[in-house]
């Protein structure tokens, strides 16, 4: 299974629009991070988790050529907004797959209610198969498994997921317990650290570091990444063995 970061960056991108901070500035391309999506493939099969405003854009980079579905963590912009951006997928392939929280998928519905329209559809719009995601309720993506991991996000529940031994979190302040049983034996883990200042609702990177250490996964990636964490090289060269900043079109396999 490969797994590429279509992004790694925060809800404002780096560079941030009008920054004039030292990392906005770089040249290095690690710096440059659009807002946070993978891609998952592997024989036939070809899934994203969160379809944000830079999607057409990263579909284009990374030459994807294929989509089975959409697993959404949660419903903010930065990880939803490029759903209309299915359309020539949908063109394609017919209606799209879309898998969610109940809350995720009433939210989408209102928001892009021309997508959800059945009745006096706008000819051109894509069209969607709303799947509802259920925590401890595992689903079938293609030959494979995935398990939903209910995290927060601050007050809000959000959705992490595990396949195979690939766990994809992001947007973690808390998680339970019971939760945590559901991350054993990683060969990768994915999740979030947004700076090294304490946030309200993510992860900052101590916090991300003491879960790596809680989880022992064998590789960590962390994404969801600020500008004010620093440069990529300089960063990297302080994480533990085995803890790795993601970068934009990063592609591993599993």
């Amino acid at each position: 299974m490969n797994v590429y970061f279509l992004g790694t960056g925060t809800s404002q991108g780096i560079p941030v629009i009008g920054s004039n901070h030292s990392v906005c500035q770089s040249t290095d391309l690690k710096d440059k991070r659009l807002r946070v999506s993978v891609w998952i493939h592997w024989e036939n099969h070809s899934y994203v988790i969160d379809c944000g405003p830079d999607f057409r854009q990263q579909m284009l980079v990374s030459n994807c050529q294929k989509l089975d579905g959409i697993l959404y963590t949660h419903e903010h912009s930065d990880h939803t907004a490029g759903l209309d951006d299915i359309r020539p997928f949908f063109f394609k392939q017919g209606d799209i797959p879309i898998y969610g929280h109940q809350r995720v998928l009433a939210n989408l519905k209102l928001r892009f209610d021309y997508i959800f329209q059945i009745e006096n559809k706008y000819p051109g719009a894509p069209s969607v198969h709303p799947i509802e995601v259920v925590n401890n309720h595992p689903f079938q993506i293609g030959n494979k498994r995935a398990i939903p991991i209910n995290v927060m996000h601050g007050k809000l529940p959000v959705f992490g997921y595990r396949i195979d031994d690939f766990a994809y979190l992001t947007d973690v302040k808390t998680i339970d317990e019971s939760e945590i049983s559901k991350l054993k034996n990683l060969k990768v883990l994915v999740v979030n650290a947004l700076r090294e200042e304490v946030h309200h609702s993510h992860f900052n990177l101590s916090e991300a570091l003491d879960f790596i250490n809680l989880i022992q996964p064998e590789k960590t990636y962390l994404t969801h990444i600020s500008h004010i964490m620093g440069f990529h090289e300089q960063v990297q060269q302080k994480l533990p063995k085995n803890v790795y900043l993601a970068y934009d079109n990063l592609e591993i396999t599993i």
